[in-house]
């Protein structure tokens, strides 16, 4: 009876260790098959413009002409796409130098100068702006940095600075949680010995706790360029969506994903126009997986130091 009950109660075992091992396995293969899949179907659509449509990728990356519906008799179509990614860099560089600093010093105030305020009151503050959708930052900068910047700066107020202004705060929660988390990683022992040794705390902080940080800054500085770089509706509603480079920040631009969600759903699949759409759909992934292997990079770092 004992040896029937003992050969039951290892059958049962079996059965939910073996299906619970099936499970997480085919959920993490179909993760893997899946993004497979989706860099095997942009890469097709983004390099149709080189081998079907036989552009140079020298003139995609680097010409400012953006004609891809230019017929034939004027010239043929041209699909220059540095404008794009001048307006996509200048915008995320211009919201990170904005944001860096003052994510930066919120992580240190609620982490080494008051964290029972930075627990109860910074942190759940910093989750709202996490749960606030990307429309309603562009609304925002819409009714009101819009019409502020055109009245005291001068310009329309669409501009690379609504863009960068709106950015800037949309990326804010992202470093500065994670700076947060970076700085209370750091042992005690570090702030402890440095008091001990006769620094006083701003000194601590500046000498002990940043440079022990800093990998974790730093990872949360390129999450939040990652996030700014492919950020699309917000900065589209501010940044006036004109095809020229700026001059000054408060002249209109227009990046990469702007041009991808204006123009991509009329335009027709496989002409010209659309795979370019694609081509810099590809650009942006790419530099995704640049960002992810800085991030690793950066961490790899930390972890052997």
């Amino acid at each position: 009876m004992l040896k029937n009950k003992n050969m039951k109660s290892r059958y049962y075992y079996f059965k939910h260790e073996y299906s619970g091992k099936f499970a997480v396995t085919f959920f993490g293969m179909f993760l893997i098959i899946l993004t497979l899949c989706l860099v095997v179907f942009i890469a097709t659509k983004g390099l149709a413009t080189f081998f079907n449509n036989h552009f140079s990728p020298i003139e995609f990356l680097f010409s400012t002409v953006w004609k891809p519906d230019r017929a034939p008799a004027n010239g043929g179509p041209a699909i220059g796409a540095l404008i794009f990614i001048t307006g996509s860099v200048l915008v995320s560089m211009l919201a990170l130098l904005m944001s860096t600093p003052f994510s930066v010093a919120v992580a240190i105030f609620m982490t080494e100068i008051s964290p029972k305020l930075g627990k109860k009151l910074l942190q759940p503050a910093i989750e709202v702006f996490v749960g606030i959708p990307s429309v309603v930052y562009g609304w925002v900068g819409l009714s009101v940095l819009v019409p502020f910047i055109r009245v005291n700066l001068g310009g329309l107020g669409f501009s690379l600075l609504a863009g960068s202004l709106v950015l800037c705060i949309m990326i804010f929660p992202t470093i500065a949680s994670v700076s947060a988390d970076a700085i209370r990683a750091i042992p005690r022992d570090y702030y402890e010995a440095s008091l001990a040794l006769g620094a006083t705390r701003w000194q601590t902080i500046r000498r002990v706790i940043i440079p022990s940080a800093t990998p974790g800054i730093l990872t949360g500085i390129v999450l939040g360029l990652a996030r700014a770089f492919g950020e699309a509706l917000a900065v589209q509603m501010v940044l006036g969506n004109t095809i020229r480079i700026p001059r000054s920040p408060l002249d209109s631009t227009i990046n990469m994903t702007s041009i991808i969600t204006m123009d991509m759903g009329n335009t027709a699949m496989g002409t010209v126009w659309n795979n370019a759409l694609w081509s810099m759909a590809l650009l942006l992934l790419i530099m995704s997986f640049l960002f992810i292997v800085l991030i690793h990079r950066i961490g790899n770092q930390g972890g052997s130091k």
